[in-house]
């Protein structure tokens, strides 16, 4: 029996300093910095003001004090403080001390040693990872302060939660003129820093002494001059908040136990039930009402999924813990774990070492196991969601803590039902606020789009190989709509093949929809993370359908889009949903345009177009009068569009455990986040390009995105009244087929001009009644478009994004082997830097520095190499391209698509092969002609045509490739030769 302890042992004290109140929501200190000029003589005035400030901490740069000489900083710390110190290498002058509460956890951190600057690490105990960085730079040439201080702020952001830099930086940062200046500040914003200190804090009026934060909140900032028998700096306090650790509470959740034996299960279910369905169809063939049989058997079939589900995985009410057991605690780390309290409780019981040294052992095997499952667990999530970018990003954002999904910033006082009304509301106010009359196609007022003269009048049936080729490349999305999970069903295909086939082809050989698949749930969603959740404008709906009925407007979508391909029936300049086009080519065009224009000396005004809700506002009648006349769809095909848009029914559940809305019909619109959605909003906007190259604009289009733009010189003006006359027949037109532009949102770029000429375009707009918003900046298909073309400010705001997914890959990376390790950085990091990187080629290293700098940081996480080891063998060994060969690559793959028939037609009529005038040996070589430039400098970088040169300077025998990815793996070869020389 164990024996009882005194009560006086048992009632240990508990330790209560670090258990904040229920009500509190972030720790609080208040702060000082200053840059004290030798603390020696001026211990007590540093006494003085942190007792007036009521500081809790004090930072001190230039404290002029040796390592030794430590009793100035004793006399400085008032009672109840403690303070470090860090004194300079080598010289006189500099030094940094740290004073600060004992209240107050801090240690010190050693993150390398700096040449350039001086640098004190501190990390304050509290919920959060939060550290502080003391930094005092004299001042010198500031090339390798950027690079070592680069190098600091990566490093900081992916590894720490909060941070916290200041110090006396000796950088004018209020001079905007100031180069020094100016790379600093777009150092910091690439890397998601900001700088907090709005004034002089020197007595010659320069800020120098700066606070920049990392996800760490700044309030009270003062900025108090002093005597300058303290210091001819100024003193800043401020208070420092860090935010708390939240708790999550205790939640009941309905959900279906799946495990690994739940397929085969269900697969042996449905095999006794596939007999019913083949004898179900042939019972509903040999009616009359075929409609009704279609619906009758598409019922059957989601109630026959749903009972097999209810067999082998009937709900059942879950109750989630706040404290509960990991995800990838399984059996064994279960039994391990018992056995390792069985060891410890015989130990403690008997007090034998033979049981200490098992438990010991025990506990070691325990620790293995769950790391080892940790790791799988891990691999397994990356594994699964490898090619579904955004469930992967979901996965990691829930397994760091982060805040990843828009819905559950949905405010509990919304409700469902005012989601369905107000979406409802809203379409029904645009198309009154319309002022032009109904759109009657009988009238003389006809879109200017010639009649197609060739039909599409049936379908052709599908065979069952076709059905589950389809279904094998489509995502397992699944919808709250369809019976089962959509994995279950794609593991059952060698039993549902037969009756999806039969639904999908009853559907095409009749026209009809049936009624079951025309019903979508809407999940609102936020249009951007930073907006107002509380508001209902700032939602827009998405559309999600039973998989059923993805797999038949799949079907459908390819039959018409052969039919439009092989008529060449599609919007020459609209990239939306094609193959072969995508918004990267539809910007290269662009780009290439504009940086032309300006070779030439022109101006280009870029005007965004932004429809209100265009999706959503479609006038059923134009649409189908468009697919019968402009598209030459009759008969069988005219009938089941005709059935797809009609009859459509919807709901709005916000989140899976909320209450559903009623059903609502759908009268206008296609439904966004459907297959054919896109696709007959392209074909509803055919006449468009007509009407804008009756003006000489040129234009661009995806989707519902839509970018006008023209070039002039200063001194002309009837290139603008084309434009404005083309924007006005646009809107009129817009108003007849029940479209919304929306002046509010539509913004107007300028590339090149000056003040006068900005001036002269608006107030023609004004004169025309057209309202326009003037910007300097502004994102175009994803890209960040400013007024010199350099694309800074896009790079500021990929650098941000970047360094967040950094920082939660490097969490996990310890977890993680080598391989899934890069999976996650091309998921999240990659793929952001490519994207549209072919506008970049061209561009300057010092514009690329922040993205090199990122995939420098990734290549370190991924080898898990130190900070100070040589980059350029870190990316060799992952046979990693640098960020300028990488877009280089992309123009060139672009180049070989665009020659072999592979891109789009916009693209293949920019290259002009090389013909010399005489017989040379050249001629057959496959190279492109180089036009003739200027050479005046755009957007930072000298515009020389930078396709044709790249191409012709590549080896024949990689221009020569049989294959797209026989010229990718070559091109790889050659550049990789080239970035790393032996």
């Amino acid at each position: 029996m164990r024996p009882q302890l005194p009560l006086e042992v048992n009632l240990l004290q508990i330790k209560t300093k670090n258990i904040s109140p229920i009500q509190k929501e972030a720790y609080s200190f208040k702060c000082c910095l200053l840059n004290i000029r030798s603390l020696g003589t001026k211990a007590v005035l540093v006494n003085d003001i942190i007792l007036s400030t009521n500081s809790d901490l004090c930072l001190l740069t230039e404290t002029w004090l040796s390592k030794c000489d430590t009793v100035p900083l004793a006399e400085a710390s008032p009672d109840g403080y403690s303070f470090l110190h860090k004194s300079r290498d080598s010289g006189r002058g500099g030094g940094l001390g740290i004073i600060h509460c004992n209240k107050m956890q801090i240690t010190s951190k050693n993150l390398g040693n700096f040449t350039s600057f001086e640098a004190f690490i501190l990390n304050i105990k509290t919920d959060s990872n939060t550290i502080i960085v003391l930094v005092y730079r004299p001042p010198g040439p500031y090339s390798l302060f950027m690079s070592e201080f680069s190098n600091l702020l990566s490093d900081l952001a992916i590894n720490y939660d909060h941070v916290v830099l200041m110090g006396d930086f000796n950088v004018h940062i209020d001079v905007e003129t100031d180069t020094f200046s100016k790379c600093f500040t777009y150092l910091l914003n690439s890397v998601g820093f900001c700088q907090n200190v709005r004034g002089p804090t020197h007595n010659h009026n320069h800020t120098l002494d700066l606070i920049i934060t990392y996800k760490v909140e700044i309030q009270n900032l003062i900025i108090t001059p002093l005597n300058e028998v303290i210091s001819d700096h100024y003193l800043i306090t401020f208070d420092l908040v860090l935010p708390l650790r939240t708790h999550s509470q205790i939640k009941t959740k309905t959900v279906r136990h799946l495990d690994c034996n739940s397929a085969s299960k269900f697969i042996d279910t449905l095999s006794k039930s596939s007999v019913i369905v083949d004898n179900h169809l042939d019972q509903l063939t040999s009616n009359v009402n075929t409609e009704n049989n279609l619906d009758e058997l598409t019922s059957h079939y989601n109630v026959t999924l749903r009972d097999a589900l209810d067999t082998v995985a009937p709900l059942k009410t879950k109750v989630i813990k706040a404290h509960r057991n990991s995800p990838w605690f399984n059996e064994n780390t279960r039994a391990l774990k018992l056995e390792c309290r069985k060891l410890e409780r015989r130990w403690r019981t008997t007090k034998l070492q033979v049981f200490q040294i098992a438990w010991t052992e025990s506990v070691n095997k325990y620790k293995k196991a769950l790391f080892k499952a940790r790791s799988e667990y891990y691999s397994t999530l990356i594994d699964s969601n490898n090619k579904n970018p955004r469930a992967l990003f979901r996965t990691v954002a829930k397994l760091t803590n982060g805040n990843s999904d828009q819905q559950c910033k949905i405010p509990t006082d919304i409700s469902s039902t005012d989601f369905i009304n107000f979406f409802n509301e809203k379409i029904k106010n645009i198309r009154s606020q319309i002022s032009a009359s109904q759109y009657k196609p009988n009238t003389s007022l006809a879109d200017p789009v010639s009649h197609c003269t060739q039909h599409f009048s049936n379908f052709n049936p599908v065979t069952e190989q076709e059905v589950l080729s389809l279904i094998s490349k489509m995502k397992p999305t699944t919808c709250s709509l369809d019976p089962v999970p959509t994995k279950l069903v794609k593991s059952a295909m060698d039993v549902l093949a037969a009756p999806i086939l039969n639904i999908i082809n009853s559907s095409l050989l009749h026209g009809t929809v049936p009624d079951a698949l025309k019903v979508s749930v809407i999940k609102p969603l936020l249009k951007k993370s930073d907006l107002d959740p509380h508001i209902l404008n700032n939602y827009r709906p998405i559309s999600n359908l039973p998989f059923l009925s993805k797999i038949l407007e799949k079907v459908v979508a390819s039959q018409l889009q052969t039919h439009l391909m092989h008529y060449n029936l599609f919007e020459k300049f609209q990239s939306g949903f094609r193959t072969g086009h995508s918004t990267e080519t539809a910007l290269t065009r662009v780009v290439n345009d504009i940086l032309i224009s300006s070779d030439e000396g022109n101006s280009t005004v870029i005007m965004l177009l932004d429809l209100s809700a265009a999706f959503d506002t479609i006038d059923h009648s134009i649409l189908l009068h468009r697919l019968e006349n402009d598209v030459g769809l009759t008969g069988t095909v005219l009938a089941w569009f005709s059935s797809y848009l009609s009859n459509r029914f919807q709901y709005v559940q916000k989140c899976a455990d909320s209450t559903p809305s009623l059903y609502t019909e759908v009268q206008y619109g296609v439904p966004q986040g459907s297959v054919l959605g896109p696709l007959l909003f392209s074909l509803y906007m055919l006449p468009l390009g007509s009407i804008i190259r009756k003006h000489n604009v040129n234009f661009h289009s995806y989707a519902d995105d839509t970018q006008l733009y023209l070039s002039f010189k200063s001194n002309e003006v009837s290139p603008m009244w084309s434009l404005i006359s083309c924007v006005s027949e646009l809107k009129e037109w817009m108003n007849k087929n029940y479209l919304s532009l929306n002046t509010d949102k539509t913004e107007m770029l300028i590339v090149g001009g000056n003040d006068a000429d900005h001036n002269n375009i608006l107030s023609s707009f004004n004169s025309m009644g057209i309202p326009v918003n003037f910007t300097e900046s502004a994102r175009n298909l994803g890209v960040i478009f400013d007024s010199s073309m350099s694309f800074k400010a896009h790079i500021t705001k990929l650098s941000k994004t970047c360094f967040f997914h950094l920082k939660n890959v490097r969490k996990l990376r310890r977890f993680l082997n080598k391989q899934d390790s890069e999976k996650l950085i091309h998921a999240f990091i990659s793929s952001r830097i490519d994207y549209c990187n072919a506008v970049f080629t061209g561009c300057s290293n010092c514009s690329l520095y922040s993205l090199q700098l990122i995939q420098n940081a990734a290549a370190r996480i991924i080898t898990r190499s130190r900070k100070y080891e040589h980059i350029t063998p870190v990316l060799k060994s992952l046979h990693w391209l640098p960020v300028k060969f990488r877009a280089d690559f992309k123009i060139l793959l672009l180049t070989y698509k665009s020659l072999n028939g592979r891109g789009p037609a916009y693209l293949s009529e920019l290259i002009m092969t090389y013909k010399p005038e005489r017989t040379l040996r050249s001629q057959d070589a496959g190279l492109l002609m180089i036009p003739r430039i200027n050479k005046i400098t755009v957007g930072g970088r000298t515009f020389s045509y930078r396709a044709p040169k790249l191409w012709n300077g590549l080896p024949a025998t990689i221009r020569d490739a049989p294959s797209v990815s026989a010229f990718k793996s070559r091109l790889k070869t050659h550049y990789f030769s080239l970035a790393y020389p032996d």
